[in-house]
């Protein structure tokens, strides 16, 4: 039984949006929002209210078990019993000029030969040689050795996604792709800030392709039974797997790691931050449908778009919902609220009309009441806020100037949470 909060959005948003995405039928006015009735988070399935922070841990697990039945799917049992081998394989410590410490640490499944191979790349500031410090654990596109130029990081071997810049010839990434997504990665200012960041190629988990689920760590756990993962139950479960080890990894600080994640990766970390609550702050940056952004509302990229050009995703029932989305017994607002009482971040992009901006500010104003039940403020505002002016308290916020990106801008703001909510 599903309770419900109605919604009728009028064209009320004043920001100038430029269109993106491929999609020519998709709906980017306001106007043409459907009314849509929303899942309320504060009651029980059997219509009984929420009232107190006693009450949330049984609410939090109706609401990981409906996300799992029909969104992102079970992870397998074998799955969640599975923990992984871990073997540094290369460490220096003269890291950006002398500033860093690097290594590489492999995680592999024991007893399975020529399984698939998940490669950690750490790298932490000089003074985590003698304390532990906090960390960002995010999943990259193209490969470790593409977030910095230098060569010492391995280049990656696995398959990658083709791209039209001539990096990746036969699925396989060049030289010519070294250092080239540094933009999104500002290591220098990561490590001038006190933190660590461990990042791994998402591809080392599941490569990116509809394949009928026989590659990656689908080859080991065998192909999903029904309503179980897709490929984002896989990325989240291999950021589990990369926490794993960095909790016993002397230089970081296990228990104030934080998951980050941008676009498909961002609906990937808030699905790892919904299932492991180890995770001390988690970070959705553009993350759009089936991430941040409220799926009833219809705008930029929909249900039916996405699991149609991205059929691996998430899980088999997913799809019963592309022309009946008010079906869905869960919306986006729950899977950020499944965070609390922990900080999370979301963000938005002006330019990212694909994403939905608005719909992604909803989703972080109306999941905001599962930290008042602790006695803290969420996103504490109900307006949404202007380009490049950061709210929130323990829910954070930002819509930025610019397109479908990770800037310094953004890991900025991620910072200045951090420092406030988990340093």
């Amino acid at each position: 039984m599903m309770r419900s909060l109605s919604f009728s959005i009028a064209a009320t948003c004043t920001l100038a949006f430029a269109v993106v995405g491929s999609a020519q039928d998709a709906n980017y006015d306001e106007s043409k929002v459907p009314a849509y009735t929303l899942p309320e988070l504060l009651k029980f399935e059997d219509g009984s209210p929420v009232a107190t922070a006693e009450h949330w841990p049984k609410r939090r697990q109706e609401l990981l078990e409906l996300f799992g039945e029909h969104v992102y799917g079970h992870t397998p049992a074998k799955a969640k019993e599975t923990k992984l081998e871990a073997k540094v394989t290369q460490a220096v410590t003269d890291f950006l000029g002398g500033k860093a410490s690097m290594k590489e640490v492999t995680l592999t499944f024991p007893g399975v030969v020529d399984g698939p191979a998940l490669h950690l790349l750490v790298i932490a500031p000089k003074k985590a040689m003698g304390e532990p410090v906090p960390a960002f654990l995010g999943l990259n596109f193209r490969g470790n050795h593409s977030i910095h130029a230098d060569p010492r990081i391995t280049l990656s071997e696995n398959w990658m996604r083709p791209d039209k810049d001539g990096l990746v010839i036969d699925n396989r990434s060049t030289e010519k792709a070294r250092g080239t997504s540094a933009s999104r990665w500002p290591v220098e200012m990561i490590i001038d800030r006190g933190y660590a960041l461990a990042t791994m190629y998402y591809g080392d988990i599941d490569p990116d392709f509809d394949d009928g689920f026989e590659n990656g760590i689908h080859a080991v756990f065998g192909k999903p039974k029904a309503n179980e993962w897709g490929s984002i139950g896989a990325w989240s479960w291999g950021l589990s797997r990369a926490l794993d080890y960095l909790i016993l990894d002397a230089q970081v600080d296990g228990a104030k790691v934080a998951v980050i994640g941008h676009s498909r990766l961002g609906k990937t970390s808030l699905w790892a931050g919904a299932q492991d609550q180890r995770f001390a702050f988690i970070i959705s940056n553009d993350s759009g449908c089936g991430g941040a952004a409220l799926n009833r509302r219809e705008f930029g990229e929909t249900v039916k778009r996405i699991n149609t050009s991205f059929p691996h995703w998430f899980n088999d029932r997913f799809p019963t919902y592309n022309d009946n989305i008010g079906a869905l017994p869960v919306d986006q607002h729950e899977i950020i609220a499944l965070m609390a009482p922990r900080p999370v971040y979301v963000a938005s992009a002006a330019e990212d009309e694909w994403a939905d901006p608005r719909g992604e500010f909803l989703s972080a104003k109306l999941a905001s009441p599962a930290w008042e039940l602790f006695g803290k403020v969420g996103v504490g505002v109900d307006e949404m806020p202007g380009i490049d002016q950061p709210v929130g308290d323990t829910v954070g916020y930002h819509i930025r100037t610019g397109k479908h990106d990770v800037t310094d801008f953004d890991w900025g703001r991620y910072l200045d949470f951090a420092d406030r909510h988990v340093k």
